[in-house]
């Protein structure tokens, strides 16, 4: 029971060690802390998928992971039909 309970303790702390978001930022921020763009991602069609805004923020969020980011801010969004649709910058600290 005990060995039991202290694999689940450490699958736990893994997977809230990995669970490390990208956050939303201003162009001013991005720029008075000289962050290094990587690339824009979108979101687009997604079939009613992304039908919120925070639905929206997450998708990026995780594109923005994806693309090996720490921030990002979004350039262009508009809601078309059930979907939200999104052009977003990807940014991460320039010492990296």
């Amino acid at each position: 029971m005990k060995k039991t309970a202290l694999l689940a303790a450490i699958l736990m702390s893994a997977v809230s060690f990995g669970a490390v978001a990208a956050t939303q930022i201003s162009k001013d921020e991005a720029d008075h802390f000289k962050l290094a763009s990587l690339g824009n991602v979108n979101v687009s069609a997604s079939g009613g998928a992304i039908s919120s805004p925070s639905d929206l923020h997450d998708k990026l969020s995780k594109l923005a992971d994806d693309k090996g980011g720490e921030y990002y801010r979004i350039i262009a969004a508009r809601e078309h039909g059930p979907n939200f649709e999104a052009v977003a910058e990807v940014y991460k600290k320039a010492d990296k």
